[in-house]
């Protein structure tokens, strides 16, 4: 199975701004539903946001909802969310997967969605 492999992460202070990008290993995106998923040290997975093909529909936890931005680059077949305004409590690692049913993204991580990136955020 081919695995996502997330970049971007870092340790930035608070007010600070990262971009995430995931790829599958080097080879485009074929899902056309997309979503950010995240945990928290010693916390459960948490639902981020999705990416939705067919007039570019986003959506966003409410935890983020206007410090985040999700976005699709076709021509390079990656994902990215932009973060800005990050806060403490965005630390987290953060995994790419495909889809939006939220038992199965909650249910992860899973080996597909490779190692996750990590988001600290710190003074």
């Amino acid at each position: 199975q081919v695995q996502l492999v997330e970049s971007g992460g870092g340790l930035v202070q608070p007010g600070g701004s990262l971009r995430l990008s995931c790829t599958a290993s080097g080879f485009p995106l074929s899902s056309d539903v997309m979503s950010w998923v995240r945990q928290a040290p010693g916390k459960g997975l948490e639902w981020v946001s999705t990416f939705k093909s067919g007039g570019g529909s986003t959506s966003y936890a409410d935890s983020v909802e206007g410090r985040f931005t999700i976005s699709r680059d076709n021509s390079k077949g990656t994902v990215s969310l932009q973060m800005n305004s990050l806060k403490p409590e965005d630390t987290a690692v953060y995994y790419c997967v495909p889809g939006a049913n939220r038992a199965l993204l909650l249910g992860g991580p899973y080996d597909s969605w490779g190692q996750g990136t990590q988001v600290t955020v710190s003074p």
